[in-house]
């Protein structure tokens, strides 16, 4: 059993994708959730992160202030808004839930940010 992502794309510099991780076989609320990205060639690497609560939220340097990461446990969804997209942004965007010692990933979706 797994997190879906979902949402990627081929989109142009400066433009707006949302991504999408739903976990229907969860207990969502219970999971901090968080966002990572693999580019070609580049380890995988922490994009933004959001509590159980949803109360607290971190970001990588290089995202904030042009990504919001944002969860609807109702709906058992995580999300990811991504402003003003750069080409640098292009990778392979990955959710991940951790509980306790243990932790679930999606299986990925491409963003992908060229003109």
């Amino acid at each position: 059993v797994q997190f879906v992502d979902s949402g990627g794309a081929l989109v142009q510099p400066g433009g707006p994708l949302r991504l999408s991780c739903v976990g229907p076989g969860f207990i969502f609320r219970n999971y901090a959730m968080s966002w990572y990205r693999q580019a070609p060639g580049k380890e995988r690497e922490l994009v933004a992160r959001i509590t159980s609560g949803g109360n607290q939220k971190i970001y990588a340097d290089s995202v904030r202030g042009r990504f919001t990461i944002s969860r609807d446990d109702y709906k058992k969804t995580l999300y990811l808004q991504m402003n003003d997209l750069k080409p640098e942004d292009t990778a392979v965007y990955y959710c991940r839930g951790a509980l306790g010692v243990g932790d679930v990933w999606g299986q990925g979706t491409q963003v992908t940010v060229s003109s």
